[in-house]
């Protein structure tokens, strides 16, 4: 089984494309479990959100792990958690980087807020685009310090999914 997750800022197309790479190469993909945890609150949320929202995507992800599937997408992880944690809150639970450092991610695609427009749907935060390339740059570089592989993806739609497509594919093969 390869693991390959898509990560960066809001808007980058991160679902669309998780999608997109299901249906030309197969495999599962895991959606992020924030969504539907925000879209069920009467409120926005809090700190004290962040951990059942990291432990149903983890749920999501582990399920999806058991299942054994060829190809499994995940649409985020729990460094999306710990990043949009901080940028909101300024403090992380403590238990997540060491979780998120236990385990095992083949590829991570990483994908720029450049060459996509900002979409608002309810429940994105960052329109200012400033914003969004310090969520991507602090990605990069966490990915990085913690020699994580990743690949950047940036571009319109078209090359986007013609990149991922082609890292994935060569991921396939090694």
């Amino acid at each position: 089984m390869k693991v390959v997750t898509l990560l960066g800022p809001e808007s980058t197309g991160k679902s669309a494309l998780a999608r997109h790479l299901q249906a030309r190469l197969g495999g599962e993909v895991v959606e992020e479990y924030v969504r539907t945890y925000v879209a069920a609150l009467p409120r926005d949320t809090t700190l004290a959100d962040v951990t059942p929202i990291a432990e149903g995507q983890l749920a999501a992800e582990d399920a999806a792990r058991a299942r054994q599937p060829s190809l499994l997408l995940l649409d985020t992880h729990l460094l999306s958690n710990r990043l949009w944690s901080l940028a909101l809150f300024g403090a992380c639970p403590g238990w997540l980087e060491p979780e998120l450092l236990r385990r095992r991610y083949d590829l991570a695609l990483v994908l720029s807020p450049d060459g996509v427009p900002w979409c608002a749907d309810g429940q994105r935060c960052q329109p200012v685009l400033a914003d969004r390339v310090a969520f991507f740059e602090a990605t990069v570089h966490w990915l990085g310090e913690h020699a994580q592989p990743y690949r950047v993806i940036s571009g319109n739609w078209r090359t986007r999914e013609t990149e991922a497509q082609r890292h994935i594919a060569a991921l396939l093969k090694s």
